[in-house]
């Protein structure tokens, strides 16, 4: 499922022959230690900090109202080719909510950060409702409209979000719909990978990726030149590529469906898949490379967080779903989260990214920011609908952590009270956020539980 690379099928068949019992001689390649590519972490930090410390705090937050309801239009067209087919597995379905079961706080202005801000738009709802003239607003009131709606049709996203006010936009709940092994994969699935890397990674159609159909015989020797000789903020849109393709996969691994009889199904880790897509040997030196990306966009995202701790530490600010008591607790948490986010001693130097002349890297920038926002509209070409809105939302987590790092200036100008106007994120972006670094989170997790299992083969 997601993944293109199917050619180490037959190795890794005859690696698990040479486990059964009675077999000798089996050797497991799975070597992911020390410091990462341009960062001052390394692998055995990052490990001992998310497995014991802020994983299971984010597992605790992710299952509260706020964060398991995300509104998506999975009924959007592909904009890139002709392809109406869709996945017919039903581990494929997503089976969203009737708008009873979505708590009224979030139904109600789900578009909006705060509960400050949904009594706003309802004012500005009502008035319109009853054909009331711009004067009956206050003066302060209009110039909060005016900035959302700059805000909501600003520049800075990274993403192209739906409209969540489209009647194809549902209510999904997350812990209902998981990320696991749906059995999509083939050509159609290969197909989105490749316009993902092949059109929107910054690198000429005559370098081949390693392991991709016509790549040569040099290992990716070619393509690791290249990636070594281009800018930092490219070689790290890369990497953010690779190490998001990579959790994906980590997922599917260990959520695979290990059993479907009529009376049951099993889900669970299958070490011959994760081999398949991650072992040294079976994968030529690819593996381990994709797993560090992963780390990599472990600290991107966990940077992010740390950054936007002054929003978010508002006392305006509000988790809102209409439960007083229960969304004052769930703030305390995720400010938790986000101290604890603060607190880690290796965090990634975001400063690195678009320095030198000024002009040129504004360029730089929003050639980034227009790749990554093409990568977004792929989501909607995905055939299997389960691996669609977990494509979209963990795409749309990933900008709105980009948002955060490059919008730094406006974070720090952001007041103690009072609205946030030069600087915001709405509850679609904040979900997503906290959605798509726990899914990061819980990859990191589940390869100790696969370090694990291989360990005692």
């Amino acid at each position: 499922a997601w993944d293109e690379e199917r050619h180490t099928e037959f190795c890794c068949n005859r690696l698990l022959l040479s486990s059964w019992p009675g077999r000798t001689g089996c050797r497991t390649h799975l070597k992911v230690t020390g410091y990462l590519d341009d960062c001052t972490c390394d692998v055995e930090t990052i490990d001992a900090f998310n497995n014991y410390k802020l994983f299971p705090r984010l597992n605790e937050l992710l299952e509260s109202d706020y964060f398991r309801y995300y509104k998506v239009n999975l009924k959007k067209p592909c904009p890139f080719w002709n392809d109406s087919s869709h996945c017919g597995i039903r581990d494929c379905a997503v089976k969203p909510c009737p708008s009873n079961e979505v708590p009224d706080g979030i139904r109600s202005g789900s578009y909006k950060y705060s509960e400050e801000a949904n009594n706003l738009a309802e004012e500005c709802e009502e008035a319109e409702r009853l054909g009331a003239v711009d004067g009956s607003l206050s003066e302060e009131t209009l110039e909060a409209v005016l900035r959302w709606t700059r805000h909501d049709d600003s520049s800075d996203s990274f993403c192209e979000v739906d409209d969540i006010h489209s009647p194809d936009a549902e209510y999904v709940d997350l812990l209902l719909n998981p990320e696991r092994y749906t059995g999509y994969k083939g050509p159609d699935a290969w197909k989105i990978w490749n316009s993902i890397y092949e059109e929107n990674c910054f690198k000429p159609q005559t370098v081949k990726r390693p392991l991709a159909s016509g790549r040569g015989d040099d290992e990716g020797r070619t393509f690791y030149n290249w990636l070594k000789g281009v800018c930092v903020e490219k070689r790290a849109f890369y990497r953010l590529v690779s190490g998001l393709h990579a959790s994906i996969n980590i997922h599917l691994s260990a959520r695979y469906l290990l059993q479907d009889t009529w009376s049951e199904k099993k889900w669970g880790p299958n070490v011959t898949e994760f081999q398949q897509r991650f072992d040294e040997v079976l994968t030529r030196g690819e593996g381990p490379r994709r797993l560090k990306n992963l780390y990599f966009l472990y600290l991107i995202e966990l940077r992010a967080l740390s950054k936007a701790l002054p929003f978010f530490e508002r006392p305006g600010f509000q988790l809102y779903t209409g439960n007083k008591i229960q969304d004052a607790e769930i703030k305390n948490l995720l400010l938790e989260i986000l101290h604890l986010a603060k607190s880690f001693p290796l965090h990634f130097d975001e400063n690195s990214f678009f320095a030198g002349n000024q002009k040129e890297a504004a360029k730089l920038k929003e050639e980034f920011r227009l790749h990554f926002k093409n990568i977004s509209k792929i989501m909607d070409c995905v055939g299997c609908f389960k691996c669609r809105l977990w494509g979209k939302l963990q795409t749309q987590g990933l900008g709105t952590a980009l948002k955060i790092l490059f919008s730094e200036n406006l974070i720090e100008k952001i007041p103690e009270s009072g609205p946030s106007y030069g600087f915001q994120l709405t509850r679609q972006e904040i979900v997503a956020l906290f959605n798509a670094f726990g899914r990061i989170s819980t990859s990191v997790k589940e390869l100790e539980n696969f370090r694990n299992i291989l360990q005692n083969m």
